[in-house]
């Protein structure tokens, strides 16, 4: 639930920072400027200005960006240790491969008895 604070003491007396000639409607907890009611803009139950929202984004511009590169190179490190276990599972397969099925001498035997 989204409580809004009381008017501070004076606050139509006050007028806006960008508007001279419009009544401030709000004062931005962030800057500490008075602003109309055009001026500010409701974000996460507070009433800001232009410029801190754009600074605040901003912060969490940087912090999804972020992420996202540490997102990529921890898919790559896990893409690589997918690969190096599936190559290793498959030189562990061949290694077991009996030598006889190289020289030949398995598939000799094979032809000799047909129908064993």
């Amino acid at each position: 639930m989204n409580v809004v604070p009381p008017p501070l003491p004076g606050l139509h007396t006050r007028r806006c920072v960008r508007h001279s000639a419009r009544e401030a409607a709000a004062r931005c907890p962030e800057c500490g400027g008075f602003f109309c009611r055009e001026c500010v803009v409701e974000h996460a139950g507070r009433l800001l200005c232009a410029p801190c929202l754009a600074r605040i984004s901003h912060g969490a511009d940087v912090r999804r960006i972020r992420w996202a590169r540490c997102r990529e190179a921890l898919t790559a490190v896990a893409g690589v240790a997918v690969l190096w276990l599936v190559f290793y599972v498959a030189g562990a397969l061949l290694l077991k491969i009996p030598s006889q099925v190289h020289d030949g001498s398995a598939w000799r035997r094979l032809s000799a008895h047909p129908h064993s």
